[in-house]
């Protein structure tokens, strides 16, 4: 967004205009990250940058933090990557089922864990909290939709569900800083709506992130969206996204799949979405527990 952008955006000099600003300088300074992030993430991400990392060199990573080790090994015996129930109780084992997208994945649930129980962060941590939990149903519903409909690799399908709150995440945690900002709710949801896409663009380039999930997080809500070729990683993460919304009242989710241009080269209808729901409910709610929610 530029300055011409900013100064026909409505919000006058007000704190939520200040705000504004002050993203774009931070957009435009280069690398973003999340605030107050772990710094255990950040040594995921590094001995992950490696295409040749070994599973052991994960272990040692991983084992410095033992609530996240314990994630791993949670989502390694849940239900939707462990079927056959067999339980792995070592690290190794567990990162060579689960694989590197799903280390991702928990390091960013054991972020956002840490994040909550700060103190420094408590007066956010309700928000916080539901946005997560958006996130992960998201996350989930991705995961199913992939595996049950399309090629895409249904851990990096979980990954971008987990990712595709990260820009309002970002603004969360800065708009902390303006505290008159939330007591205008409605300008600080349109703040999310224009921002949190090419924010999140950001931070996932910063982090090295997969160019297929920076594109998917980038454009899920554009329902417009037209490619050639079989349906993508946007596409999941678009009808997911769908789904998310929707998966409590399935009786509604017929009419807003109407011209979503995702729906339609999934060929999916009402009764391919109820059976999607009643197929998937234990294989989402132990992807939910697993991550944190």
């Amino acid at each position: 967004m530029n300055d011409d952008t900013i100064n026909d955006s409505g919000l006058g000099n007000s704190p939520a205009f200040a705000f504004v600003q002050a993203l774009a300088i931070e957009l435009s300074g280069g690398k973003v990250d999340i605030p107050s992030f772990p710094d255990i993430v950040a040594r995921v991400r590094q001995v992950l940058s490696d295409e040749f990392v070994s599973s052991k060199q994960i272990v040692r990573v991983v084992s410095a933090e033992p609530a996240l080790a314990g994630k791993l090994l949670l989502i390694a015996n849940s239900v939707a990557l462990n079927p056959g129930g067999v339980r792995i109780i070592e690290l190794k084992s567990a990162i060579t089922r689960i694989g590197l997208n799903m280390v991702r994945s928990a390091s960013l649930s054991f972020a956002m864990e840490q994040m909550r129980k700060s103190e420094s962060l408590a007066e956010l941590r309700a928000p916080m909290t539901e946005l997560w939990e958006r996130s992960v149903l998201v996350a989930a519903m991705s995961y199913v939709v992939a595996k049950r409909f399309t090629n895409v690799n249904p851990d990096t399908a979980l990954l971008a569900g987990l990712m595709h709150g990260m820009g309002k995440l970002y603004i969360l945690t800065r708009a902390s800083q303006f505290p008159l900002l939330f007591n205008d709710q409605p300008t600080y949801k349109q703040i999310v709506r224009d921002w949190h896409a090419s924010i999140a663009k950001a931070i996932l380039e910063n982090w090295e992130i997969n160019d297929d999930i920076v594109a998917a997080v980038e454009e899920f809500e554009n329902l417009d969206r037209t490619h050639i070729g079989a349906n993508d990683l946007t596409d999941v993460l678009t009808v997911a996204n769908l789904l998310a919304s929707f998966h409590e009242f399935p009786e509604s989710i017929e009419l807003n799949m109407q011209g979503v241009k995702a729906c339609e080269r999934m060929k999916l209808d009402r009764e391919a979405v109820e059976r999607i729901l009643s197929e998937s409910s234990q294989e989402v709610a132990s992807l939910r527990a697993a991550l944190g929610t």
